[in-house]
């Protein structure tokens, strides 16, 4: 466990490279976990502007907690230096229009919208200059998320800096050097989550099918993949050499990994589910 000075310390870059001011558009699910992790990573609620006519009261609750300012006249709000959009995708061409003047030449537009691209953002708020495409994912929700990311080129290395700062506070950040690779990414980690679950499902049947009761072996199932996932997360070796670790030769895992690593096993249906999932992001994406 690294030293509590080392948390600080972190912290303190982190707040060093936060915007002085921020509106977030829709506060959803995604969108209030990112809340959460900007507060968490020292941004002043009363920097944040959060624009959600659903806003439900456990939001009004946590915004009042905060001091952070919801649902201000839109055409009152100022241009911050950075506009999250966090709405539906269906929703943005009703919204545009209302929420245009948050995006300067000089504002910093991040946007979370599935199938969105950069050509349509920026359409859509004509006088955006520096905008950038992120994909988070589900785990987001607990701090353990990851986002993928490709920007406009007229993002400087100061904004990209903020944006690492604040899409860091929901979890893992990576850079992609075309926004056409975000499909990929929305394959791999954005849907991915859902691999994961499913194979914590499907496990949990295998189990049942060998005569364990079906709430342990669910039990069983989805510790096993909290665990792995775990290991993975503290250790720095790859995949393939933790797998190595855990197979003894000519035992019970070698004889599992047989089934899964023939010519027909896991590895081409994954990459089958993987090129399925992208084709369909870019289907969304027009």
């Amino acid at each position: 466990m690294p030293p509590a000075s080392g948390g600080r310390i972190e912290v303190a870059v982190m707040s060093a490279t936060l915007p002085s001011s921020l509106v977030l558009v829709g506060c959803g699910k995604m969108g209030g976990a990112m809340l959460e992790g900007w507060l968490r990573g020292g941004l002043s609620g009363d920097c944040v502007t959060v624009i959600d006519p659903h806003a439900n009261m456990g939001l009004v609750a946590f915004c009042e907690r905060h001091d952070v300012t919801l649902n201000p006249p839109v055409s009152q709000v100022e241009t911050p230096e950075v506009l999250v959009l966090g709405i539906k995708p269906q929703m943005l061409e009703d919204a545009a229009p209302e929420i245009a003047h948050l995006a300067g030449a000089d504002t910093l537009v991040i946007s979370i919208l599935a199938g969105k691209t950069l050509g349509d953002l920026m359409s859509r708020l004509p006088a955006a200059r520096a905008v950038i495409r992120a994909m988070p994912n589900l785990p987001a929700s607990v701090g353990r998320g990851v986002t993928g990311c490709a920007g406009s080129p007229e993002v400087s290395d100061r904004q990209r800096e903020v944006a690492n700062a604040l899409l860091r506070g929901v979890g893992h950040v990576e850079w992609v050097e075309s926004e056409d690779l975000i499909d990929a990414v929305t394959a791999v980690s954005g849907s991915g989550p859902a691999y994961v679950f499913y194979l914590a499902e499907c496990l949990a049947k295998a189990g049942a099918a060998q005569g364990l009761p079906p709430d342990l072996a669910e039990r069983l199932a989805r510790a096993t993949v909290e665990g792995a996932g775990e290991l993975l997360h503290r250790s720095d070796l790859p995949p393939s050499t933790l797998r190595e670790n855990v197979t003894s030769p000519g035992g019970t895992t070698a004889a599992a990994l047989s089934v899964l690593m023939a010519g027909d096993g896991l590895e081409p249906l994954m990459r089958d589910a993987v090129a399925a999932a992208r084709k369909r992001a870019e289907e969304l994406s027009g």
